[in-house]
């Protein structure tokens, strides 16, 4: 472990965003706001990965990239708002 006085301001900012990464668990709530109809079938099948059954339907997931990769590939379907929760 390197001592508080041999790091550089850059090294302790990067520890303090890790130490508070670690306590906060980010989410993420999605919610589906317009129809499927007449885009590709791996749009819809992304929409029901999500977990998705109805339009205008909310749902939270935990941030990590391949969620967000689903919801970027269905970005024009919904909305999305970052959620953050302290765990205890």
């Amino acid at each position: 472990m390197i001592d508080a006085v041999e790091m550089t301001a850059v090294e302790m900012t990067v520890v303090a965003i890790v130490a508070a990464r670690s306590e906060v668990m980010a989410k993420l709530r999605v919610k589906w706001v317009r129809s499927s109809i007449g885009y590709p079938k791996d749009q819809k099948a992304t929409i029901q990965a999500l977990g998705f059954r109805k339009l205008q339907q909310t749902v939270e997931h935990n941030d990590q990239p391949a969620v967000r990769g689903m919801i970027r590939k269905v970005s024009h379907l919904v909305q999305v708002e970052e959620v953050i929760s302290e765990t205890l």
